[in-house]
Order: C-alpha cells, then structure tokens, then sequence
C-alpha cells in the first residue's frame, strides 16, 4: 500500500506554515491586548470532561469524539473542543482561587469525527478563549468583541455577527416544551437526525441544515419570547455594549450551539465568502458548567476561532517576512573557509540573523544556485583567494551587486547592511 494522511487529517506544508504563524502570532499579539494569559491542557482528557459538560445527547458526544480504551483500561478520547479542558485545568490546578476573574486563551488541535470537507477537517485548529467568574454582559460583549478583533485584523473579509439568547435554567424549559410540542406535530416530515432530537436535544433541531427541517422550524416559537426579566435585560445589554463598541449585530432567535452548556448568549460570526461553512467564530456563555464538573460555582463565557476557516479568508496572507528566504547564505569553497566563517554564523544566530549553512562544498555556481533557489537575501562567498586578502565578498541578490567584506569586521558589517535592508 502507498501511505497516506489518515482521512480527515492534512499535512501543514512549509509553504503554508508561515500563514499559520502570522495568524497565531497576531491573535497572541491581541489576546495580550485584552489581558488573557494562555493555557496549555493536554490533547488527549477523560471521556468524562467533555460528556459531562457537552452533553450526552449532541452529535459530538454520540458521533464525533474520538474515544478509544487505553493500555489501563480508562476511557479517553482526543479532545473536541477547548472549554472542557480549560475548565478541568482550573479546578484540578485550583486557579479560580489566584484570580476573581480568570482570561485564558489556548490554541491548537481538536478532533472530531465529521465528514471531511473544506474547512472542515478531523483534525482541525481552533483559539480558544474563556472568562471565568463574571455575571456581567461585558464579559460577553468582550469576548465577542476579542473574535471580532482577531478576525478583522487577519482578514478584511466581510463579517456577519449572530447573536441570540438561550435563556436560562428558569426560562428555557417552558421554551423547550413548547419547542417540543411544535415538533411532535412536525415529526413526519423531519430528517431521522431531527427526529431522535426532539425528544433529546429539541434545541438542535433549529440548527439543522436539512433543507425540510429548515422550512419547518421556520414557524417553531422563539427563545425571545420566553425569556425571563433577568435573561432579556443581559441580551439587551450585550447588544447595547456591542453598539458602543462599533460591531454591527443582529439578533438570529434561530442561532443555538451544538453544546448543551450555553445559557443566555450565544453568538456565531460568519462570512458569506466561505459558502455553506461560513461560521468562522463562534461561542457564548456556560454559567454553571464549572460546577457541573464538580468545581466551583461560577459563571463563564468563551469563544472560539477556527484557524483553517480564517486562513480561507486570507488570513496570514500578508506574511513576506515569515515567508521570505534566509538573510544570508554562506558560499564556503574550501573546509578552511568553514573554520573561518563558523564563529561569524554562531554570532549572526544568536543575534536572530538568518544563516543557512551548506553542510557539503560544492563548486560557487552550484552555491548560488542553491541560493537562489532558497531566495537568501545576500550571499557571502569565501574561499581561498578570500582568505588571502582577508576580504570576503557580499552579493546581493536582488541587485547582483557585489562588495568586499573585511574579516576583521565581518559580523558587525554584515549585521548593518542586512539591518538597512529589512
């Protein structure tokens, strides 16, 4: 057999790296902006951290995790989203406890078992970011406006903000019954999937993509209306905090999450350029997940960014200087010009200049063709008639011009000219 990625799961080539570093490295640059510290849980948790808080009856628990029996007999999976981890992370560490108000942020892999397609992967990447320990509709507004801001500075794609509310444990069952109602009398004309939901998860039924289902939940009551007092004074006010920040938003009483934690808002960000799997950010607020999970009762509220689907929408697509070749290549025509060129190389390095260092000597034309083949900026030639005059020589390779290099001064030379020219 020829070996293939496993399906679902795609190489990051070295062309495209450099994009995923743009892109991650401004959403660091941003997240630091808004006072979030970054968080590192492992990939692989108990099955129990995600179907406690998730729930049992949504299509990643009962479809899409990767669940598989350790050497020890445990239960784990790969982790298909970021929130569960974090929140295991808090309360193992006790990390409620160094803050009122914990801003965290991870990025990295999830894994969920869907049918792949474009932007849409098995393995895909997300940043995530949750606020722990505040009531407030600023924190949603916030954490709204931290997607918001990461998207707009990678991409100047056009942006469609989502938002409803969920309600909360005292106004959604009388929501959900009714909902349930409404379906029961639909029942015949859902798909198989809707039909199972009704009755475990009627919620999700309005997030169908099934084009009957759709027509049908058109006419289905809405959350607003139900809402209590408290839920719909929240939702007004992250609405009005959103205005005062400038983020355009419009209300989608049909907009639910695939996870049974949210309560109040919830909120999705999507770009008609992307077609069918426009979502490119996404989250809301998971009071009483924490204590779910047997920690401390507090309330919270996140977000996630899906890389792949913002490196469809340009992205990282300004990346020159992450994507250019080495400062400098060093064309070394003899062993002795090594020895003489290798303590300037280790400087260079530690001073964060770009050397790419030939491991094997080869004629000068084969050395510039390599170097022009990896777009090193300047080229340093030495061999044995430099060695003589003590002058080694500098080419540039956008304007082919050429200029002797001093060894005595070779390093602070060198560092100069390539400082002049970035």
């Amino acid at each position: 057999m020829s070996f293939k990625a496993v399906r679902g799961f795609k190489d990051i080539l070295p062309g495209e790296v450099p994009r995923w570093i743009h892109a991650e490295n401004t959403a660091r640059r941003i997240f630091r902006a808004f006072g979030f510290q970054e968080i590192r849980p492992p990939i692989l948790e108990y099955v129990e951290v995600f179907t406690r808080g998730i729930g049992q009856h949504t299509d990643i628990v009962e479809k899409e995790m990767y669940v598989f029996t350790d050497k020890n007999g445990e239960n784990v999976c790969l982790r298909p989203e970021a929130t569960g981890g974090v929140l295991r992370a808090v309360i193992e560490n006790g990390l409620a406890n160094e803050s009122p108000i914990l801003r965290l942020f991870t990025l990295g892999p999830m894994f969920r078992h869907e049918r792949p397609q474009k932007g849409r992967l098995r393995q895909f990447h997300q940043m995530n970011a949750e606020v722990i320990g505040s009531h407030s509709p600023h924190a949603d507004a916030e954490v709204i406006w931290l997607a918001w801001e990461i998207l707009r500075a990678c991409s100047s794609a056009e942006l469609i903000l989502d938002i409803n509310s969920l309600g909360c444990p005292a106004c959604r069952p009388p929501y959900r019954r009714a909902l349930q109602d409404f379906l029961e009398k639909n029942a015949g004309d859902l798909c198989q999937d809707c039909a199972r939901r009704r009755l475990t998860n009627p919620l999700r039924v309005l997030d169908c993509k099934n084009e009957a289902c759709k027509a049908i939940v058109a006419s289905a009551p809405h959350m607003d209306t139900y809402l209590c007092p408290a839920c719909a004074g929240h939702h007004e006010k992250v609405r009005e905090a959103l205005d005062s920040i400038g983020i355009p938003s419009r209300d989608n009483p049909s907009l639910v999450r695939g996870l049974d934690y949210y309560v109040r808002t919830a909120f999705e960000i999507s770009s008609p350029v992307l077609g069918s799997q426009s979502t490119v950010a996404a989250g809301g607020r998971y009071d009483g997940l924490l204590k779910a999970m047997e920690g401390p009762d507090l309330p919270g509220v996140g977000m996630a960014v899906g890389l792949e689907r913002l490196l469809l929408l340009g992205g990282g697509a300004n990346v020159s200087a992450l994507s250019a070749g080495p400062d400098l290549f060093v064309a070394y025509l003899d062993d002795e010009s090594l020895d003489t060129v290798l303590p300037w190389i280790i400087e260079w390095r530690r001073r964060g200049i770009s050397v790419l260092l030939p491991y094997e000597t080869v004629g000068l034309k084969a050395f510039m063709k390599q170097a022009d083949r990896t777009h090193a900026r300047f080229v340093l030639i030495i061999g044995e008639e430099e060695r003589a005059r003590r002058e080694g020589i500098l080419r540039d390779m956008a304007t082919r011009g050429q200029s002797p290099i001093p060894f005595d001064s070779a390093v602070a030379t060198i560092t100069t000219i390539l400082e002049e020219t970035t």
